[in-house]
C-alpha cells in the first residue's frame, strides 16, 4: 500500500496558565468544547477515556455528507509537559489517514506555549491539507477555550472513593457545596448521567441565587461533566467538570469551568470566582476529614492503631 506522509507542526501562544491549557487540552468536556473546525461542523463523543491507555472516539458531522470517525489512543500522557496519541480517521468504513499527535506544553502562571507536531500517514486520500485547516482551526478553538477557562484543584487526604461519595451522595452534597458562609436549598437531585440539581445558593447576606445543573456524563470514581445554568432552564454559563484522581492514598480533584463567553470569564474572575471556588473545595476538604476520620476512630483496626 502506498502512502503519503507528512509530517506538520502547529504552534499557539496562549494567554492562560499552563495548568489551564493542560486542562483545557486532556480534559473531555473542554476537548468536546473545541473539538469542531467549523460551526457547520458538529462533533459527538462515544467515548472520552483520557489516561494512557484509554480511548476517545468521536464523530464529526456534517449536513449532507457521511459521518467521519475518529479513533485515538492516550499513548503517553506526562502533566503540564507533552501528551501523545494515535489517531486513526475513517469514513464508511474505509481508513482514510493514521497518524501520531504529539504536544509539547510550556508556561508559567500567565501564560502558556502549545506546540502540536502530527506525524501523517494518508492512505485512501491526500490529507495534508484537511488536516491542516482542521487542526489549524481547532487549535484556534482551544486557546479560545483555555482563555475562558477556568480550573481549581485540591489534594485532599482521603481515599478517592470517599471523596466521590461526599460528592454525589445527595444528602451529602448540598452539605459543603458553596464558598464560606454560603447554605444550599435543593428543590430536586439525581446526581446521575442525565440527571439534574436545581437548587439556590444563599449567601451570608440572604441573597438568593438560582442554580441548574445538568449532568452530562457520571463515571463512578473517575469523575462527572455538568453544565451550569442561571436558574431553572435558564442560560448557560458554563461548561463544567470534576476529576478524581488517586495520588497514593489521597485523591487530587480538579474542578475545571468554560465560561459561555469571555465576558462572562472576565466577570466571574472579577467578583472573585476563583476564590470562591476555592473555599468551596475547602468545605468538601473539611467535610471529607471529619465523616472520614470519624469513621476510622470508630475501627478497632484504624491505620494508627497498627503502627
Amino acid at each position: 500500500m502506498s502512502g503519503r506522509f507528512a509530517t506538520l507542526t502547529f504552534e499557539r501562544e496562549i494567554a492562560a496558565p499552563v495548568t489551564t491549557l493542560w486542562e483545557a487540552w486532556t480534559a473531555p468536556a473542554a476537548r468536546a468544547i473545541w473539538a469542531a473546525p467549523a460551526p457547520s461542523v458538529a462533533v459527538e463523543f462515544l467515548e472520552a477515556d483520557t489516561r494512557v491507555g484509554g480511548r476517545e472516539v468521536s464523530l464529526c458531522k456534517v449536513d449532507g455528507q457521511p459521518d467521519v470517525r475518529s479513533e485515538g489512543v492516550w499513548l503517553a500522557l506526562v502533566p503540564l509537559k507533552y501528551s501523545v496519541n494515535s489517531e486513526v480517521i475513517s469514513c464508511q468504513g474505509e481508513t482514510h489517514s493514521v497518524s501520531l499527535v504529539t504536544a509539547e506544553i510550556s508556561g508559567d502562571e500567565t501564560r502558556s506555549r502549545l506546540v502540536v507536531t502530527v506525524q501523517l500517514s494518508s492512505l485512501a486520500e491526500d490529507m495534508e491539507s484537511g488536516y491542516r485547516a482542521g487542526f489549524g482551526a481547532g487549535l484556534d478553538n482551544l486557546a479560545s477555550v483555555a482563555e475562558r477557562t477556568m480550573t481549581l484543584q485540591r489534594t485532599i487526604h482521603a481515599p478517592r472513593s470517599t471523596v466521590w461519595n461526599a460528592w454525589v451522595n445527595p444528602v451529602t452534597l448540598p452539605q459543603w457545596w458553596g464558598p464560606d458562609g454560603f447554605t444550599c436549598q435543593t428543590e430536586r437531585i439525581d446526581l446521575r448521567t442525565g440527571g439534574e440539581w436545581l437548587f439556590d445558593m444563599i449567601g451570608p447576606d440572604g441573597t438568593v441565587y438560582p442554580n441548574h445543573h445538568r449532568y452530562s456524563d457520571v463515571r463512578p470514581e473517575e469523575g462527572l461533566q455538568y453544565s451550569l445554568l442561571q436558574g431553572e432552564n435558564g442560560p448557560k454559563h458554563a461548561d463544567a467538570w470534576v476529576a478524581f484522581t488517586d495520588q497514593d492514598g489521597a485523591t487530587k480533584v480538579t474542578l475545571g469551568m468554560v465560561f459561555s463567553t469571555a465576558a462572562e470569564y472576565l466577570d466571574a474572575k472579577g467578583f472573585g470566582a476563583i476564590e470562591l471556588g476555592h473555599q468551596t473545595l475547602g468545605k468538601l476538604d473539611r467535610f471529607v476529614m471529619a465523616t472520614y476520620y470519624t469513621a476510622l476512630r470508630s475501627r478497632p483496626d484504624a491505620p494508627w492503631m497498627q503502627s
